[in-house]
């Protein structure tokens, strides 16, 4: 069959920045980020960093006990962002059970305030007193998927994904590619992660959190600077439907953007040490996929963790497919590293940059690191007209993902 053309016809969002998508927008726009310090975090020993990108999202009675009593936090945030991008849709919710339509949804693990309390007891106490059985379905490495799946009646095909910080982008990914070749008429796809000191710990424990900022949460992250010291975790939750572009046209629905191109492979070498190779390969799979030239993408939203050996081989391999100084911001300098929340995220935010016109620039960029390539790193917010923006994220264990979307004229 002729793979179809793929549209994205509804948007769902919860972050620092915003709960809506106008929100997350004017948020890019004004220059306002969702850092701040964690007095609570004092309790833990040793833990360096004290930092975070949380999300206001009030959620308790939001919803029935009876339906989201399976679900901790993080699966809370994803129900509120998918609930949200129906919505946005207009799907009825007849179609969404009706087996037409499929889920992809990740995060990086399950709940961890579940994985806490199960674990400290069991472990603690070696006994089962106290504990309940929707522990481990809120802790499961699926259970974003399988209880949207629940909540919203799903009967079509469900992708959980589970790589880590590229969690989000491989979800849509999957839907897009299920889309394009007819698995699936729409898809509801995206990522989200909850904030919890143990997403922190793990990477104190390597050395990549940002710890000199604790007292001043402006300053922090600062993806490319010179003087950055690691990064920041967040949490959010994004959800975007995909459907053909012909489905969304007869329908007179409301589209954001095309995506054009997705590809995604694995370094090989290395289970968190970053490879220039691999992310670059990547970008060369989503350019073939798309059918463009790197001289059409207008703008690149990078990962841009702001970590040492990251943000360098980031920068090189982007330098390496482009050519040239191509325009490119981090957003996680507005949010936090979202972990299995930033691929849908990050595609949110680009969404938003074609619809308004602007390129958001990387906050607290006020010096590039010399060892990082030659490109354009947008520090002002710029106004500009976007068209085809390429959004790329990377993973533990070498997985590496790009995303091409484009604004229809």
């Amino acid at each position: 069959m002729t793979p179809k053309r793929v549209v994205i016809t509804g948007v769902g969002v919860t972050s620092p920045i915003g709960d809506t998508y106008d929100e997350v927008a004017t948020s890019l726009q004004e220059g306002r980020h969702g850092i701040r310090a964690m007095p609570e975090w004092d309790r833990i020993g040793d833990l360096r960093t004290k930092l975070a990108g949380v999300a206001n999202l009030e959620l308790k009675g939001r919803y029935k006990r009876k339906k989201v009593r399976s679900m901790g936090r993080v699966s809370l945030l994803a129900t509120y962002a998918s609930e949200a991008a129906i919505a946005d849709a207009g799907l009825d919710p007849e179609l969404v059970s009706s087996g037409r339509v499929g889920l992809a949804y990740g995060s990086t693990t399950g709940s961890s305030d579940a994985m806490e309390e199960f674990c400290g007891t069991l472990f603690t106490n070696y006994s089962l007193k106290g504990l309940s059985a929707n522990s481990y379905l809120k802790m499961m490495s699926h259970t974003c998927a399988a209880n949207l799946a629940l909540f919203f009646g799903i009967r079509g095909r469900i992708i959980p994904t589970c790589s880590a910080c590229t969690s989000g982008a491989q979800a849509i990914g999957y839907a897009y590619e299920s889309v394009k070749y007819g698995l699936q008429e729409v898809m509801i796809a995206g990522g989200a992660e909850e904030i919890h000191f143990a997403s922190a710990a793990t990477f104190d424990l390597m050395w990549a959190t940002s710890a000199g900022y604790n007292d001043r949460p402006d300053l922090s992250p600062r993806p490319f600077d010179k003087e950055r010291d690691g990064l920041v975790i967040g949490e959010g939750a994004g959800t975007v439907i995909l459907e053909s572009y012909e489905r969304a046209v007869a329908r007179g629905a409301t589209i954001y953007g095309e995506i054009l191109g997705y590809g995604t492979n694995c370094d090989g070498m290395h289970v968190t040490a970053p490879s220039a190779p691999g992310m670059a390969g990547a970008m060369v799979l989503s350019l073939k996929d798309a059918d463009l030239d790197p001289a059409q993408i207008d703008y690149i939203n990078a990962h841009g963790t702001a970590t040492e050996l990251g943000d360098v081989a980031e920068s090189q391999a982007t330098r390496e497919v482009f050519g040239r100084a191509a325009p490119i911001s981090s957003t996680k300098s507005f949010t936090g590293h979202t972990l299995g929340a930033c691929g849908a995220l990050e595609a949110i935010f680009s969404l938003a940059m074609m619809e308004r016109g602007f390129l958001a620039p990387t906050r607290n960029l006020v010096e590039v690191d010399p060892r990082c390539a030659e490109l354009d790193y947008i520090r002002e917010l710029r106004s500009a007209s976007p068209r085809t923006i390429m959004s790329n994220n990377f993973a533990f264990g070498g997985v590496n993902t790009s995303m091409i979307l484009r604004r229809l004229d």
